[in-house]
């Protein structure tokens, strides 16, 4: 049986005040506050959060802390943790780029990073920023998911991601979304349905717009025709 998933956005991070620093950390506001009202929300309001049997975390600065620091009484009892190059950021701009693996080992010693795709992070393949990368690389992740043995399953990931590839669902800071896989096959990688305790809501914390936010072309550059250099118009799939 596939298992339920909690869907977590990272707290506030340093690129919300410049988009071109690189894998930026966590602003004060997300490193305390926010992470410390997940954490507090997730232990005390959320029953089914002393479940949680695997955590999975995007191998970004951003994404690492919030897990750290919201998640971190699961990995004190033992949870264990996988990285997971699917659940980076979408964009190749520099803040949505993450750090090179040797580096990330020695800051983060404490993750075993040989979980993490040797491509990453390049942008290049499923991790690219087109709509086939996307589109792809949504598949891979909820099936990955799909398929796991474990029953309750927390991702630290990030909005755009989690919108275009995985859910069609707003996120706001360190707000979370809780999903079951659907039966049937109508979506390939596996359909998630969000459960009404947090789409009633706008997410677990209230925080997040309620809505369906599916693909749009504003979502990933402009396609060229190879070998013409056209710009392709297409309306996403």
């Amino acid at each position: 049986m596939a298992p339920t998933v909690i869907l977590i956005r990272h707290a506030q991070a340093l690129h919300t005040q410049d988009y071109h620093l690189h894998d930026p950390i966590l602003t004060d506001l997300g490193f305390g506050q926010q992470c410390d009202e997940l954490a507090k929300y997730l232990q005390e309001e959320l029953p089914i959060a002393q479940n949680i049997d695997l955590v999975v975390i995007s191998p970004m600065r951003r994404t690492l802390q919030t897990a750290h620091q919201g998640l971190g009484w699961l990995m004190e009892r033992g949870v264990p943790v996988i990285l997971r190059a699917e659940w980076q950021e979408n964009s190749d701009m520099p803040c949505d780029t993450g750090t090179e693996i040797s580096a990330m080992e020695r800051e983060w010693p404490q993750f075993d990073w040989s979980t993490v795709d040797p491509e990453y992070p390049a942008k290049t393949g499923i991790y690219a920023f087109s709509k086939e990368g996307l589109t792809q690389r949504g598949i891979a992740a909820r099936k990955w998911l799909r398929d796991r043995p474990e029953k309750l399953i927390a991702v630290v990931s990030h909005s755009g991601f989690l919108r275009v590839g995985v859910s069609y669902r707003h996120y706001e800071n360190a707000d979370f979304r809780i999903f079951e896989f659907s039966e049937g096959d109508d979506e390939i990688g596996g359909k998630l349905i969000e459960w009404g305790l947090t789409e009633k809501k706008g997410g677990g914390l209230g925080k997040s717009w309620k809505g369906h936010f599916p693909m749009t072309t504003g979502d990933y550059p402009e396609e060229t025709v190879k070998d013409r250099g056209e710009a392709v118009s297409e309306n996403p799939s």
